[in-house]
Formats: C-alpha cells, structure tokens, sequence
C-alpha cells in the first residue's frame, strides 16, 4: 500500500504512550506520556473492519478508560491502520503496517522517531509468560516460531529493517541487549524475559513475607479478663478504639510502658459497651475517669496486602510448574513413581579376580550367570533356572563387592537399586517402583537385577499398619508378587544382599523367590591370604618383600579380619609409609597398620600422671601374665601402655583359628581379661575403672554360657536368643525365676574366674612386678622381651602360617572350577547333546 510520508515530529508531552502488553505479539497499551510502537509487524486485513481505539491515561493514579472509534478510511490511507483485538476481557490494539495517527491534533510520529519511554506504566507484558496465545481468529497476524508472516516475510522484514534501531519498544525478543540486568540498569524494564519475571516474583514474595512477619508491629490477642485484671482495673488504658465493629484496640495511656497493639475480639457494639460500663461501675470508676470508645474502619491496606502475596506466591508456583522440574523429566513430581535402578554397560572395573576369601559363593553366582548364557546345559536335565539368590553375611565380607564383580563380568544385563530406593514421603511410590523395575528387567531379559540392603524393604510384616510401616508392606507385597506370581515367566535372575536376614519376611526367603541363601563370612587363614594378594598388586612394596610370603604372614596376624578390614589394613600401611616419605612399603609399615586398625590411633602425645602410669603398668602386666601361664589363653605377641583410641593400654594376641570352644577355654580366656582388675587389687588394694571393657567382655561371655550354649547344671541343657544390641525385647522367652537363676548362674561364674585369676597373680607375683617395671622403662614389650622375663611358654603354640593350615591338604585356596563352568560367562556354540550311553554312564 502506498504511504504518504508526512513530516516527522517528536512526541509531544499530549500523546499517548503506546507499550506493548505483552498477550500476543504486536499488541499495543496507550498510556499517558511519550509512546512507542512495537516491533512485530503484522499483515494488513480488510477495509471492512472498523478499528477500535482504547485509549488508557493515568491521572493522579487513577485509572481511566475511553473509547475513540473511526472508520478504517479515515485512519488507513497511507497512514496504516489500528485494530482491535479481544483476549478475554482486556481490550488491546494490533498495530498494522503503516504509519499510525494520534487522537491529537494532527500530529504524526514515525516508529523510530520517539527515544523516550516512560517504563513505569509497563507491567502488562507480565501477562504474557502465562497467556501467550494469539486471539482468535486473528491467528494468521501473528508470527508463528519468532519467524515473519508467510504472505509478505520480505515486506514486513523490509519494514522492520526500515524502523531502525531508535525505538526501544517493550515487544519482540530482545536479541539485541546482552540480558534483562543490563536493561534494567538503561532503565527499560525486561517484562517480556522470562528470567526477569521469574526472579521479580521471587523477590517479591520474599518483600512481602518480610513485610507481613517482621516490618509489621507485633500484635497480640487477649481475653476480657485479661484486659479487665491487666489493663483497666490498673488504670493504664487511654481509650478502646472498635476497628469495623469486629475486634476493639486498646490504646494505653501515653507514658505508661505495656504490649503495643493489644486486642480482644467482640460480639457486638452493644454488648461491649453494656460489659464495659458494668465492669467499670464494679471498679468504681468515676464518671471522669471512664475509658472513651471511639470507633473506625480499616483502609483495606492489609487486605491488599494479604491479596498481593498471595497472588505472588500463585505466581511462582506456577512458575515453577513451568521452569521446574514438576512438569516432568528425571527426578519430577510426575516422575516420581519411575525406578531408581541402574542399568550397568561395561564400565565396572572390579572382576572376579578381584574377589577372593569366598570361593564357594563365586561358584554359586557363576552358575546363575551360566544359567542364562547356556540354558540348554541344565534344561536337559529337567533342571529350572533359579529365582534368585540372597547373599548373607557380617558387614565387610564382600556382598556388593561380588555383585560388582558379576557386573563387571557378566556378557547379560546387569540392573542394580538400593532397598531404600523403593520407598519415599508420597504413599504408592513404592509398589509403582517395583513394577516399573521389573518391567525394565523384563524388557532386557536375560538379566540379572541385584537388590543390595533389601532389608529397608523386606522386613517382617506384621509389626503395626501405620505411616511409613504400612508403605513398606505394600511395597513388600508388590515386589513378592513380582518375584513369583501369575506375570513371572522371563529368565530373570535377583540377587541381593542383606546382613540382617533374621528380620526379612518369610515370604521372601521361601524357594521359588530367592532359591538360594549363600552365607559370606569372615575368611579362613586361607582367603585372608588370598584377599591380601589382592589388595598387595598396586602397592609399591620393598625389593626384599615377597608378596607371597608377606600375605601369608599377615594373614596369620590378622585372625577374625574381614575383606573390608584386610583392605584398610593394606591402606593404612601404604599412608603410613607415606606419611614417613619413605620409598616403598615395608613389613613394618603393615605391623603398625594392624595395630592401627585393632587398637585404634596410638597417642604418644597423651600426658599421664605418674601414678596412672604405673596403675596402667602393673594392669597389662596382669592380662600379659595370666595369659602366659593359662593354657588355652591367646598367645601375646605385644602389649604396651602408650595409649590407644579409648584405651590406656594395649596388648595383642595371636588368637587361634577356632569354632569350637570348651567350657575350659572359654574359662581360661575370662581369667585372662580378668587379670588387670586382680593385679590393680593386688598391688594397690583398690580397683579403677579401667577395667570396665574387660568386666563387659567377661560378664558377655559368662551369659553366653548359661543362657545359649547350656554349660550350666542348674539351668540344664536349655539355649535361648540373646537380645542384639541396641534392640528392645518387650517380653524374655523364660519366667522370672528362671532370669533370677541364670543372673546367680551368671554370677558365680564370674566369681570363680576372678578367684581362680587371683591364686594365679598371687603365685606369680615376682613375674608380674618384673614386666610392670620394664613396661615402665620400654612402654612397648615384644614376644622377645616376655621370654627373657617369664622364660619360654609352657604350652605349645602356633605362631605361623603354616602351623595354622598344617594338615588342611594345601597351603593356597582352591580356586578350582567344575567342568560345567569352565567357560561360565561364555555361550557354547559347539555344545552337543549328550548320548543315552553317557546319561547312563
């Protein structure tokens, strides 16, 4: 359409102001002061329409509104043209191509010729982060994608080019500013960026909360007898000022010092004043003297203000359900009923060359890895692939380590998810997890799905139906309906792990779910000697040590260690060495990170008095004494009293690889940790309470006796559950008379352990003041030292790794495979069917 060009004028301070509101692109608001036009430019429509014209000024705050209408010929022509366009119930204008004449007189402003703006009216563009759709049926005047209309793209992007950089309308993306700060420090405020609007509600919010809880003066609300007794009958009260006949202010004389904005609520305005007059009557209050009661209403401040927050906080949540992760996605609200389960792809470094110390449960999960590579070999047979498998055992011997292993070495899926994953604040999250996990399991069938800490979900049932208890049972009830149910049929195979199986339901542990129950317990001789050749490759040792003989050797030290402890062990030594800057790792630095992990951290720097000292002395002398002339004491192979961890003292013992005890050794090992409370009462005449850990072991040991193994005649052969630490029994499975035995069972053997103790110190009196006194020159006595002071052991005794496993049948562990898992982890292309000769065979 041909434009005629008129004169470019600046805008007055008589014109409006056009800004845009933000509903769909090219909307235009008129307001009072300077305008601009936006930057979208739209297609022109029909002559036919007529264009509506609203026109918002703002004077002395207050908001007018009118309508100026004309017919498209006077206001087209070369001068472009206005529509109007409705969204809901807010009147906006469409800016079409062209030049655009003002209600006032005559004057003609070109897009780019006005530079001042007048920010502060602009809050409408707000409106479009939650309403950005164009009007309807006005759809093809919009762009669609930040892209130009389809009729005219030249023409529009022509005319956009010609507008010039000089506007600065509040429409279009801004992509020529650098970001919504530095907008708002040129004075434009950004409310068409989302960020911007986002962090303005947020502040806001927080203004508000701020506002309401602290910026306000306290109030408090009393009753009317407190206002009687506190405020009138004291005489303290200026005047009561009812606010819309609701509650009533008391107002304190001035002066007087009491609680700002006091309150009490009322029925109504007659039955106040009623009450009042009486009550002051009763206090006898003079005519002069009675209290004023004024009346007023509030401004409605603070319900606006209460409106405002409100509107705030519906403002960010609704940002949030946009930008956040609520609408979906890893971690949403939505998504919360998704598995946690992990599927594991070849980047687990631990092989079963890395486990050792439990080769018969590495030939369990071998097989269950056979299972699903090489199912022929045991269909053959009639043989079903197993369920799955629990592993069991103390913390520390290897559980999640083998599953590791069988991650990292299985050519099968390997999914992993942790008990406690399955259960969370929102109730049926975790039967929804439970489903969703298996059906993973399925869709990559054959796999394996490891369940490590399946405690947290698998408890007993039965124990109450309330919150968090009730959820798990649920969950429980899914994940057995999962395991062995009508919708099981895929070759999927569960592992998991626990160390508590006694709490885990029975359902759960019956065949059919978990076919297999493979107990890890704390290795032999033997699998300590294997799990420190392990945990010796990447350490830099001494050229003079031999890694065979050094694993040997510390696993003679290290009875009762777990593979957790033999790695620390192995650590310790190699921080111990570097903390030393020495070049490699020698046999001492592992002998001191023993100590280390058994005694705990050695305190050379704990100042005693040198009276503890020699208490200290003459008490280790006592445990080392008794234990050299009782047979079946631990041999010792160091005692000391530099201090360790909570100990004062410190004594090691080689104990014996045993698992069966008699009624004398286990006698014989309550005299010997009985022996530093005899000697302190030997020698001193009185006790300390350094002997507290010793009187646990022993009175630990006494009811051992009694009430599990049936060493008492009195008691008879009987054996019952000692209750675990830490947990509550609510009722003991024996009557009171028979506690009250097994407490005087308990007793006497104590007393006769301590006798027996005290006839020995009592014979070997010498003995014991010649180690107290050579602790007290040395601090730590080896081996060595007690055979020059005591004289060789009268019993024999073990001391080395091969003593230990003399008469085993081999000093290594066997490693050996059966010949149907010789390639376990590998499918057999070649296997053939057996004969029926070789079935009978």
């Amino acid at each position: 359409m041909p434009a005629a060009q008129p004169a470019e004028t600046s805008a007055g301070a008589g014109t409006g102001n056009l800004a845009v509101n933000g509903l769909a692109p090219g909307h235009v608001l008129v307001t009072h002061g300077h305008f601009i036009l936006s930057r979208h430019l739209c297609e022109s429509v029909g002559n036919e329409a007529l264009s509506h014209l609203w026109v918002w000024t703002f004077t002395h705050n207050r908001i007018c509104t009118y309508r100026h209408e004309k017919a498209p010929e006077e206001m087209s022509g070369g001068l472009g043209r206005l529509l109007r366009v409705g969204v809901g119930n807010w009147p906006c204008v469409l800016r079409l191509p062209g030049w655009f004449r003002l209600a006032g007189p005559g004057e003609f402003v070109k897009w780019n010729a006005v530079t001042h703006t007048n920010p502060a009216w602009r809050l409408s563009p707000a409106l479009s982060y939650f309403t950005s759709k164009p009007p309807k049926g006005f759809e093809k005047f919009f762009k669609k994608n930040n892209e130009s209309s389809s009729e005219n793209p030249k023409g529009s992007a022509e005319k956009a080019k010609a507008a010039g950089p000089g506007g600065s309308g509040g429409g279009g993306n801004r992509k020529d500013d650098p970001s919504w700060f530095q907008r708002l420090l040129k004075g434009d405020f950004p409310w068409d960026d989302k960020n911007f609007l986002g962090w303005f509600m947020v502040v806001t919010g927080v203004a508000s909360g701020f506002y309401m809880f602290y910026a306000l003066e306290p109030s408090r609300e009393i009753s009317w007898k407190e206002f009687v007794h506190l405020y009138l009958a004291r005489g303290v009260v200026d005047r009561l000022e009812v606010v819309n006949k609701q509650y009533v202010r008391v107002i304190p004389v001035p002066g007087v010092t009491t609680e700002n904005n006091v309150f009490f609520t009322i029925g109504s305005v007659d039955s106040l004043e009623r009450n009042l007059e009486a009550v002051q009557e009763d206090l006898g209050i003079g005519l002069a003297h009675r209290v004023n009661v004024v009346y007023s209403t509030t401004d409605g401040r603070s319900s606006l203000l209460s409106t405002v927050t409100n509107l705030m906080l519906l403002g960010l949540m609704i940002y949030m359900l946009r930008k956040g992760p609520l609408t979906g996605g890893t971690g949403g609200l939505f998504s919360v009923g998704e598995t946690k389960a992990k599927m594991l792809k070849g980047n687990i470094d631990v092989k079963f060359r890395d486990v050792a110390g439990c080769e018969e449960a590495k030939l369990e999960i071998m097989e269950f890895v056979n299972f699903l590579k090489n199912p022929k070999q045991y269909l053959d047979l009639g043989a079903k692939i197993p369920r799955g498998a629990m592993l069991t055992g103390p913390p520390g011997t290897g559980k999640t380590l083998l599953a590791k292993a069988t991650a990292g070495e299985a050519n099968v899926p390997f999914i992993t998810v942790n008990g406690s994953e399955f259960l969370e604040m929102f109730v049926g999250v975790g039967p929804a997890r439970v489903r969703d996990m298996f059906a993973m399991a399925r869709k990559n069938a054959p796999c394996i799905l490891f369940i490590d800490e399946i405690d947290a979900v698998g408890r007993k049932r039965g124990r109450g139906n309330f919150g968090g208890q009730s959820e798990q049972e649920n969950t429980l009830n899914q994940l057995l309906v999962e395991m062995d149910g009508f919708n099981t049929g895929t070759n999927v195979v569960i592992l998991a792990g626990t160390n508590r199986p006694d709490i885990l339901d029975p359902a759960l542990m019956r065949p059919g779910r978990f076919d297999r129950q493979i107990y890890i317990g704390p290795p032999d001789i033997k699998g300590r000697a294997s799990i420190f050749k392990v945990h010796l490759r990447p350490l830099k040792l001494s050229d003079r040590l031999s890694k065979d003989a050094l694993s040997r050797k510390m696993a003679a030290l290290t009875p009762g260690f777990t593979g957790a402890d033999i790695a620390n062990v192995c650590n310790e030594a190699a921080l111990i060495a570097a903390r030393y800057l020495n070049d490699s790792i020698v046999e001492r630095h592992f002998e001191q990170a023993i100590e280390r992990v058994i005694g705990g951290l050695e305190k050379k720097t704990q100042v005693l008095q040198p009276a503890e000292k020699l208490v200290v002395a003459y008490h280790e002398a006592g445990h080392a004494v008794v234990g050299w002339f009782l047979e079946h004491a631990d041999p010792l192979l160091k005692v000391s009293i530099i201090p360790r961890g909570k100990g004062l003292g410190y004594a090691q013992y080689l104990s014996k690889e045993q698992y069966l005890y008699t009624q004398e050794q286990l006698l014989d090992r309550m005299c010997m940790m009985l022996g530093g409370r005899v000697s302190e009462q030997l020698f001193f005449s009185r006790i300390t309470t350094g002997a507290q850990d010793d009187l646990k072991k022993v009175t630990q040991s006494a009811y051992a006796q009694i009430v599990q193994f049936g060493m008492s005649k009195k008691l008879g052969q009987v054996s019952f559950e000692l209750p675990r630490q830490g947990e509550m029994v609510a009722r003991k499975p024996y009557s009171e008379a028979t506690a009250e035995l097994i407490d005087q069972e308990a007793r006497n053997l104590v007393n006769s352990a301590y006798k027996r103790t005290e006839e020995l110190l009592i014979q070997y009196r010498e003995q014991v003041e010649k180690v107290a006194k050579r602790l007290l020159e040395k601090e730590v006595l080896e081996k060595s030292d007690m055979v020059e002071l005591l004289g060789a052991r009268p019993f024999a005794e073990k001391s080395s790794y091969e003593q230990f496993v003399e008469g085993t049948g081999s000093f290594e562990e066997d490693t050996s495979l059966p010949e149907g898992l010789k390639d376990w982890n590998q499918e057999r292309t070649d296997e053939q069917e057996p004969t029926r000769q070789e079935n009978m065979t």
